[in-house]
């Protein structure tokens, strides 16, 4: 038994007897807490005799904890969570014998399974307060429900859900125990009181509204069959909980509050009758604020699916998607006017949430702790204010549409700077009409018409608005659905500028887009163009998703992860965000976690039919701009596999095979896993070319053989690949092995070649079968990243030293060692920022348009398109000088 000591309490009594007529009676009807009370104790209370009728001694129980928890609220004994967390605790409980002793009653040899109680609202959240109902939806599993013989499951379910409502509903001379309204499970009107937990799947699944889904926000098994209950709840999680942002709930949850307000317009005001619950400034308001941003951002954050309406603003505020002051704002006054409505609903035991008017306002007051009910009034004031502003702000970007006059909306299209106004004008008109397959429904025009403004105003940011137009109009001609990008961009102005720029602009982005338009998701805060985290971090992303999940919803997964990423990468430089080498290394790292979390997936799909071949595993080499942890947007992976071990093993599956043929399959497999595409999309192309052998060898070879080949057989380009080789899958043990492999390769135990020369010819080779596909192929022009690559591959394989899979730290290394001139740094990063920007803002190695220029003179630190064409010629001359020279 707990027990409170509080000073207060005497005072507590004093005012509960004086002010409360409800409060008054418990006191007589429960002598000994009174009595505990007035000596400045409060104890919990004494479970009534447990052979009482169950509804007789639940309402006991309900009588007690009534008094218990008012004295503990009046006297400060118990906060807002303690009177909160112990008024549901004693719902679920009563909920849950309820369910019990009607199933019992019925089937008295039956286990109580198969019907269940899904807590929502105020109960849900153990938010409930001191004079509330419960909501809860009663589900039934037709297979274990307990019934009675030649009774179907539908009608056993009805029975023992009225019998629970009537246990807990029934008046007598003891009281009640909890008002129950059943009206929130699906279409209650139509519906019985207890739906099968198949059927209210498909109904939230398929036809559920926005208001639901916010409903289902604060739901919990709280009685019953608690595994059904869950097993219920874990079904509809992607119902409540989109991945994609759906920000058409927040106009559909402010236009609820708006009805809410208008139907209850006598209690919006504050004073005598104000609501404390739907008022303006009210508990439904910042419950709202909270749940609009859960809607918007829970479906990609976890973190945020807090139930209790405090808990989800602090932690809306630790990840920054609301302001810690506004949380701290809102907390407060959600906990004040729940405070004062307990204390309304103290004085009667009324499920009323109206300040009373005259006397009663006083009295309310005065139970309080207050003089009157004008200080109560004026303690309301600023709290109220303050919520109903924060609330309204959620509207504060609504623009004024678009007039359909065409004259009219002439001059605003000559406002917003586009000049071929008639050819806009048309093109709209075509949105509007539902010219495109994204735009026929009303519910999509409607969101075109609300977004148009902000569109019409990010054109006219763009440098050639009619272009840009032509591209909008290109990005809705491929959307298969289009609402929720409306939505989103209405909300996110700033959002409309970017992809108006990515349209302009970067056409690999742009295709993706039309593609995908649930990218743009992604960029909505600011954590999207900040530096990409560490692997690590990267691979927990990717193995992310609801539990459960397949190998084939494993590949999706990781497919649109990788898409969001990469999106992301290429809008930070389109935005002028980041410096393309560091793009350049975040494009690596979402690569590298790829690898790993699809290489390890694939292994566990792999062994269930094969097993392991013991004492040994798959390696995986990166070699090239992957190796080098340096790659573009369009870049590909260039793979060896290996594995360690003896090759002439068995593996010890039910399928057994030899090590050879084992890690061959299984490696074709990893090469399937990330570079076939999926109804999520493709992954990476991945050459398997620079193994030993090449394409005459097998796909995977043992360590040994790796060793052996490369010591013995490999020529002199083999050896300027390896410079680039990385492990980047396989245990700690199996990289340091490669790792000095490698070393001891490339500083000397390999077959003496004339490495000068042979680069020579190499090179010349490549320069014939593989020409320059452009002005801006800085890759293949002479004097381009090949050029370099191969002068400082050369310097590396012929002195034995500097050797790093980073380009830029090999060429420090050297150039610290004097064998290579300084001017090959400032080289590297040119050619790797040039490229990087021009993959995804000249991908045909052409001469970009004039609009697209300044963005890439911007991602080169430069301060225009003369500059960049000047640096890079400087640049290439002297890279081609080194090179020549060797």
């Amino acid at each position: 038994m707990t027990a409170y000591l509080s000073d207060n309490l005497p005072d507590a009594v004093a005012r509960a007897r004086r002010y409360s007529p409800f409060l008054a009676m418990l006191l007589d009807r429960e002598p000994a807490i009174e009595q505990a009370a007035l000596a400045g104790h409060l104890v919990d209370p004494v479970v009534p005799d447990p052979d009482l009728p169950v509804g007789v001694a639940l309402r006991r129980e309900r009588r007690a904890l009534a008094l218990t928890v008012a004295l503990g609220d009046l006297s400060g004994a118990y906060d807002l969570t303690e009177v909160t967390h112990r008024l549901t605790d004693f719902a679920d409980h009563a909920l849950d014998r309820a369910i019990r002793a009607a199933i019992r009653e019925r089937t008295p040899d039956a286990e109580p399974l198969g019907f269940a109680a899904i807590a929502l609202g105020k109960q849900g959240s153990r938010e409930l307060n001191y004079s509330s109902d419960i909501d809860p939806i009663l589900i039934f599993d037709p297979a274990i429900l307990p019934r009675r013989p030649r009774e179907e499951p539908e009608e056993a379910a009805v029975r023992i859900g009225r019998r629970v409502v009537e246990l807990l509903q029934a008046r007598d001379g003891e009281g009640y125990v909890l008002r129950v309204d059943l009206r929130l499970r699906p279409s209650p009107e139509a519906t019985p009181i207890a739906i099968p937990v198949e059927g209210a799947i498909a109904y939230y699944e398929s036809q559920a509204l926005t208001w639901e889904r916010a409903a289902f926000i604060r739901a919990r098994a709280a009685a019953g069959d608690m595994a059904l209950g869950q097993r219920f709840l874990d079904a509809i999680r992607p119902f409540v909980w989109r991945r994609a942002l759906d920000f058409g709930a927040v106009g559909e949850i402010r236009d609820l509050t708006r009805r809410i307000r208008d139907h209850h317009a006598q209690g919006q005001a504050l004073g005598p009758g104000y609501d404390l619950k739907r008022g303006r400034g009210g508990i439904r308001e910042i419950e709202f604020f909270a749940q609009i941003h859960q809607l918007i951002h829970g479906g990609r954050d976890p973190a945020l699916r807090a139930p209790a309406t405090r808990d989800a603003l602090a932690r809306l505020a630790e990840v920054g998607r609301i302001g810690a002051d506004e949380a701290a704002a809102l907390s407060d006054a959600y906990v004040l006017l729940r405070t004062i409505e307990h204390r309304v609903q103290m004085i009667d035991d009324r499920q009323t949430h109206q300040l009373p008017r005259g006397e009663g306002l006083d009295r309310v007051a005065h139970l309080h702790g207050l003089p009157d009910g004008a200080a109560l009034v004026d303690r309301l004031a600023p709290v109220t204010a303050k919520v109903g502003q924060l609330y309204d702000a959620l509207d504060a970007d609504e623009r004024s549409r678009l007039p359909h006059d065409p004259v009219l909306l002439t001059e605003r299209l000559v406002a917003a700077g586009l000049r071929d106004t008639e050819a806009a004008t048309r093109r709209i008109a075509a949105w509007r009409g539902g010219d495109y397959p994204a735009l026929r429904s009303p519910a999509a025009r409607e969101a075109l018409d609300a977004v148009l403004p902000t569109l019409v105003e990010a054109l006219g940011e763009a440098p050639d608005p009619d272009a840009a137009l032509l591209k909008l109009d290109s990005l809705f001609e491929r959307m298969t659905s289009a609402i929720n990008i409306f939505r989103l961009l209405e909300a996110r102005p700033g959002l409309a500028s970017l992809t108006v720029a990515i349209l302009s602009h970067a056409a690999p982005l742009a295709g993706e887009l039309a593609r995908r338009p649930a990218l743009l998701d992604g960029l909505i805060d600011a954590s999207a163009f900040e530096a990409l985290p560490a692997v690590p971090f990267l691979e927990r992303a990717m193995r992310g998703g609801e539990s459960g999940q397949d190998y084939q919803d494993r590949l999706d997964h990781v497919r649109r992860v990788v898409g969001e990423l990469r999106f992301a990468l290429g809008a930070q430089i389109v935005a002028g965000r980041a410096d393309p080498l560091e793009v350049a290394g975040g494009y690596a790292r979402v690569a590298e976690a790829a690898v790993g979390v699809l290489a390890q997936a694939t292994i566990d799909e792999f062994t269930t039919a094969h097993g392991r071949v013991p004492g040994s595993e798959l390696l995986i080499l990166a070699l090239g701009r992957m190796g080098g942890a340096a790659l573009t947007h369009a870049s590909d992976l260039d793979l060896v596999y290996l594995f360690t071990g003896d090759f002439s093993a068995e593996s010890d599956g039910p399928k057994p095979l030899g090590a050879t043929l084992y890690y061959n399959r299984l490696a074709q497999r990893v090469t399937a896993a990330l570079s076939v595409p999926t109804q999520a999309g493709p992954l990476y192309p991945v050459d398997t070319r620079l193994r030993p052998s090449g394409t005459q060898g097998p796909l995977v070879v043992s360590v040994e053989s790796f060793a052996r080949y490369q010591r013995e057989d490999a020529w002199t380009w083999e050896h300027m690949a390896l410079t680039r080789a990385r492990p980047i899958f396989g245990s700690a043990e199996a990289r340091g092995m490669v790792a000095g492999i490698i070393a001891d390769v490339l500083t000397g135990c390999r077959p003496p070649r004339d490495v000068a020369a042979e680069a020579g010819e190499m090179r010349a080779e490549m320069a014939r079968h593989k020409p320059p596909q452009g002005s801006l192929d800085v890759k293949l022009l002479p004097g381009g990243l090949v050029d370099l690559e191969f002068a400082v591959h050369r310097v590396q394989l012929v002195a034995r030293t500097g050797f790093d899979p980073d380009l830029g730290r090999a060429i420090a290394a050297l150039v610290g060692q004097e064998l290579l001139p300084p001017s090959m740094a400032q080289a590297h990063d040119v050619l790797t920022r040039a490229l990087v920007a021009f993959r995804l803002l000249a991908p045909d190695g052409q001469e970009p348009p004039p609009a697209t220029r300044p963005l890439i003179a911007r991602a080169m630190g430069l301060p225009d398109w003369d500059a960049v064409v000047a640096t890079l010629a400087a640049t290439r001359q002297e890279v081609a000088r080194v090179w020549q020279q060797g």
